[in-house]
């Protein structure tokens, strides 16, 4: 742009030059002017100028009519300018608008509202002459964007930008968690701000009076905030005042809604404390008596005192600061207790009142009862309750006269007898003094002699198995101290431990012998008293199951000797060794008598058969012996027996079938009985030649092909052997296959000359063997081939064409088409289709045959059948 400052008619204006043209000249801002001539100036066609008048008087209007006059020769156009504010502020809720204006132009404004922002402008536009309006009905925070306003006046497009930032700050803050303020007791108050925006600029202060107690800053994208301070009340602050303010820190906020608060006062709650009880709490009997309960809290504690008995019981006895009694008695001696309790909590004091009084309740007692049995211990307590004592004195009425057995400084003493006597029954007396008074109780204590019993356990006869443990317990009954003995009917001495406790005493077997057999006798001694109780042990020995063996896995119709043993047994007269065939006893034998432990065999023979296979002979051992345990008396052992054979029925089978589908699974079993089992192996006989494809020493054998081939026809075998022989079993899989992989060969070209003789050779593999027929396609004349050769003789140019070969067996088909183009020889006639369609027929088959018959014999045992390769030399 390019501008100079003109004077017309004594007005002074501003010309500014403005080029839209890119081939503008190299002479400057408004050079080329000397192209065109217009009153002495030069203008190109591709300006645009403009003016602006310099003065001061605005009421003159002649100033821009000269201007217009002076200008008008000279084409200017006035440059016009978008207005719109560049950046708004508006309240959430508002109803506001945005006007982009352009008050220059002289005809109607074309305006375009678009966002700098990926976000939709949600307002509405009215639109006018010279200006266009967004109104926002309702503001709210997705309103917040950058507005670009296009203005255009005929050719000019002018536009503005504004940065529209809303605002929302609506309510006061709200205090919660003052109402309940305890003393001492930490205490979260929240300060909830809400419906703020934007949350980023918010700063939150907990003021106590003029002091800031904690700030908090606002976050991001929050509709609300709550700010959190933890206090802990002291008596100091009950009535103070706490405050919360919030201020939105956003710039062009009308400062009338920056800052908003809120107030409260504090009322610190307590429960009871400081709590102390006055008053005299020793009176004499008779007179009266008060006591006063003092307490701080807040609000106001209530009193409740209360009277605990000794007994566990309480009693109010009234609900007031002071507890007056009158004319006390020796029942309002005790514990008093004063409860103190508010909304907050409750606390409580106690205070012990003695009344002035002579002993009372004066008791004498014998623990644990005064009927006694000589021996016995005892303890006698004497004591005094209710009214404080001086001292209590224990003593035995001996001779109409009280002898002293213990004093003390006190209201109770007691003394002991461990083992009482029939001279310790008597009278025993109790007497408490104080300065008011004594009084005294008296005890009659009985002592009776004892009544011997003796139990034994186990009593009468035991019987246990060598190496068991045996307890003998002897129990003495209506003794104290019993004195124990243990003896041996046989006079022999006891050389096991044994132990006396008290009442009882024991006699231990760890481990039982065979020498411990005999009769055992308990004798117990009280005074001049003596009783005893005998038990009679008897010992046997059946430590293990008898243990079988067999001479040997046996062929059929060989002798199979069996043999049972079993050890240590005593008495072996008294064991029987049978055998059993299922539940039928074949053969038995009973032991001879021994001194000690001994082992016991027995041997069995038997001939076996095929039937006898798995057959279970049990060894049954049986001790009959009076008062074994029956679990005891009687073990066994078994065998089974082992017969061996060589392979038999040895079956292969096939699964589905046998006749199969390429690409169809088929899964073969070899199954065979032989003892032991037999090591099997499965082959594939091809061509006779044999492929082993797997082998097991199981009974069953399968092998399984997920996905047959052709190559997989054969005859399987499947044969099991073991030491004593071998057995087999086959059975042929023959494996079906439609045409595949069909080529079309042709000798010596496609091209030949009239007259010549061309091959054609047909390859393609399938099962069965499929039929070849070769079909020139503008004619319905068909050739047909056992080997898949054609041979076509003595061509003309009628046989050019299109031809196609058909390879098709019961599964389906496949078709090659070929082209093959006889050059026409001027000098001979040409053949027609039948001079050649006959002797190929016939010199086709002759010829192939025999290759052919081999070729499918072949094919057959291999399971596929793939058409004979061509030898042009010798077709």
């Amino acid at each position: 742009m390019a501008a100079s400052r003109v004077t017309v008619h004594s007005r002074e204006f501003v010309i500014s030059c403005n080029w839209e043209d890119p081939f503008r000249t190299a002479g400057g801002a408004c050079g080329g002017m000397e192209n065109t001539k217009h009153g002495g100036w030069g203008i190109p066609s591709w300006l645009f100028w403009s003016a602006e008048e310099i003065f001061e008087d605005s009421s003159d209007s002649m100033g821009p009519a000269l201007l217009f006059a002076l200008l008008l020769p000279v084409a200017v156009v006035v440059s016009h300018v978008a207005k719109m504010p560049p950046k708004v502020l508006f309240k959430v809720g508002d109803r506001r608008d945005l006007t982009c204006s352009m008050s220059s132009c002289p005809e109607k404004v074309k305006f375009v509202w678009t966002t700098l922002e990926d976000r939709p402008i949600f307002a509405t536009i009215v639109s006018r002459d010279r200006e266009s309006v967004l109104v926002f009905d309702n503001v709210m925070k997705n309103h917040e964007n950058t507005i670009l306003c296009k203005a255009t006046c005929g050719k000019e497009t002018k536009q503005a930008k504004t940065e529209i930032k809303v605002y929302s700050f609506p309510t006061n803050p709200v205090i919660s968690g003052y109402e309940h303020l305890k003393l001492g007791e930490k205490t979260i108050l929240a300060c909830e701000v809400s419906s703020m925006h934007p949350s980023e600029f918010l700063e939150v202060q907990w003021l106590y009076g003029d002091e800031v107690l904690h700030t908090d800053e606002g976050e991001a994208d929050r509709d609300s905030y709550s700010s959190h301070y933890t206090f802990t009340p002291s008596s100091e602050d009950d009535g103070k005042v706490i405050t919360c303010r919030a201020t939105l820190h956003v710039d062009d906020i009308p400062s009338d809604e920056m800052t908003k608060e809120m107030s409260v006062h504090l009322s610190v709650l307590s429960a009871p404390h400081n709590i102390t009880v006055s008053g005299a709490t020793t009176v004499p009997l008779g007179s009266s008596l008060t006591l006063t309960c003092e307490a701080e809290g807040k609000p106001k504690p209530a009193f409740t005192w209360t009277a605990l008995k000794p007994d566990g019981q309480s009693v109010e006895m009234g609900k007031h600061q002071n507890l007056f009694m009158q004319d006390v008695s020796l029942s309002d001696a005790g514990t008093y207790q004063c409860d103190v309790i508010n909304d907050v909590g409750s606390q409580m004091a106690t205070v012990s009142v003695v009344v002035q009084a002579p002993p009372v309740d004066t008791l004498i007692t014998a623990s644990p009862q005064s009927s006694l049995k000589e021996g016995d211990s005892v303890s006698i307590s004497c004591k005094s309750s209710r009214v404080p004592v001086t001292h209590v004195v224990l003593s035995r009425r001996v001779n109409g006269e009280d002898a002293e057995l213990m004093s003390s400084k006190g209201a109770e003493t007691s003394v002991t007898i461990h083992s009482v006597k029939l001279a310790d029954s008597g009278m025993f007396v109790c007497e408490a003094f104080n300065e008011y008074g004594s009084q005294r109780t008296t005890l009659n204590l009985t002592v009776e002699a004892h009544l011997l019993e003796v139990a034994l356990q186990p009593e009468g006869e035991v019987v246990l198995e060598k190496g068991s443990s045996l307890v003998v317990s002897c129990q003495a009954s209506g003794c104290p101290q019993p004195e124990f003995s243990w003896k041996s009917l046989a006079n022999m001495p006891i050389l096991r431990q044994h132990k006396t406790d008290g009442s009882q005493s024991e006699l231990f077997f760890d481990l039982v012998e065979l020498e411990d057999e005999g009769t055992y006798l308990c004798e117990v001694t009280c005074g001049s008293i003596k009783k005893s109780k005998q038990t009679n042990l008897k010992v046997f020995s059946f430590p293990t199951s008898p243990v079988v063996k067999t001479s040997g896995p046996s062929l059929v119709g060989e002798m199979m000797k069996l043999s049972c043993t079993v050890q240590e047994v005593f008495p072996a007269n008294l064991f029987q060794i049978m055998w059993m065939d299922g539940e039928r006893e074949v053969h038995s034998e009973t032991g001879s008598f021994s001194s000690g432990t001994t082992n016991l065999s027995s041997e069995y023979s038997y001939r076996v058969n095929t039937e006898d296979q798995d057959k279970r002979f049990t060894c049954k051992v049986l001790l009959e012996m009076h008062g074994v345990p029956a679990a005891q008396t009687v073990k066994t052992a078994s065998t089974m027996l082992s017969i061996h054979y060589p392979p038999r029925e040895t079956r292969i089978t096939v699964s589905p079938m046998t006749e199969l589908k390429e690409g169809e699974s088929v899964s073969i079993s070899c199954l065979s009985d032989s003892f032991p089992v037999g090591h099997t192996v499965l082959s594939r006989v091809m061509d006779g030649v044999q492929t082993e494809l797997m082998t097991s020493d199981r009974l069953e054998t399968l092998f399984t092909i997920p996905s047959v081939e052709l190559d997989d026809s054969g005859i399987y075998v499947c044969e099991t052997s073991n030491i004593y022989g071998s057995h087999s079993d086959s059975v042929e899989i023959t494996v079906k296959a439609p045409p595949r992989n069909t080529t079309v060969e042709i000798f010596p070209s496609t091209d030949v000359q009239e007259g010549q003789n061309i091959t054609i050779c047909c390859r393609s593999v399938s099962f069965p063997p499929p039929a070849v027929v070769l079909s020139k396609l503008d004619t319905e004349k068909n050739i047909y081939s056992i080997d898949g050769v054609f041979l076509l003789i003595n061509l003309t140019p009628n046989d050019t064409g299109l031809y196609q070969v058909n390879v098709t067996n019961d599964l389906g088909y496949e078709t090659e088409t070929f082209t093959i183009n006889v050059i026409e020889n001027r000098a001979d006639p040409p053949l027609g289709w039948n001079d050649f369609l006959f002797p190929a027929i016939c010199l086709g088959v002759s010829s192939a045959l025999l290759g052919f018959v081999v070729y499918v014999w072949r094919a057959r045992k291999k399971g596929s059948y793939d058409l004979t390769k061509c030898n042009p030399s010798t077709v």
